[in-house]
């Protein structure tokens, strides 16, 4: 009973791809093993719900922990502006006009940068406006 089980679940998880039949077929077959030891029924079912269980339990934590998230106004891969450079001329209140990609763009200085002529990094994207700081 418990080798269908888990055959059956493997398939179901071919069909689905969450890996989450795939844990609960990890329980079936601690418990057919239980089972070719000898084990009591009760011994084979509690040991499926136990290891399924933590199996499930493990992979959401392993899920949930590489996930990381970062600010969309901040992540290079949604914004591909991030990390590109351009020349600023002159600041008035700590935002000031830069031609950049053929178009002039607002840009305003990120947190505990100092104005002065220079180039300068973006790093976010807030609205239309470039957040920079000093290029190094």
């Amino acid at each position: 009973m418990w080798w269908i089980a888990a055959g059956a679940l493997l398939l179901g998880e071919l069909a689905t791809g969450t890996f989450y039949l795939l844990m609960v077929a990890c329980g079936c077959v601690a418990a057919g093993l239980v089972r070719l030891a000898g084990g009591s029924l009760e011994v084979q079912w509690a040991l499926a719900a136990v290891v399924a269980a933590l199996a499930v339990y493990g992979l959401r934590r392993a899920r949930n922990a590489r996930f990381v998230r970062i600010d969309p106004q901040h992540n290079p891969d949604i914004n591909l502006d991030i990390g590109a450079t351009l020349d600023i001329a002159s600041w008035r209140d700590g935002v000031a006009r830069a031609v950049y990609r053929g178009a002039e763009w607002d840009v305003e200085l990120a947190p505990g940068e100092t104005p002065h002529a220079g180039r300068f990094q973006v790093v976010a994207l807030r609205g239309s406006r470039l957040v920079v700081r000093e290029s190094i």
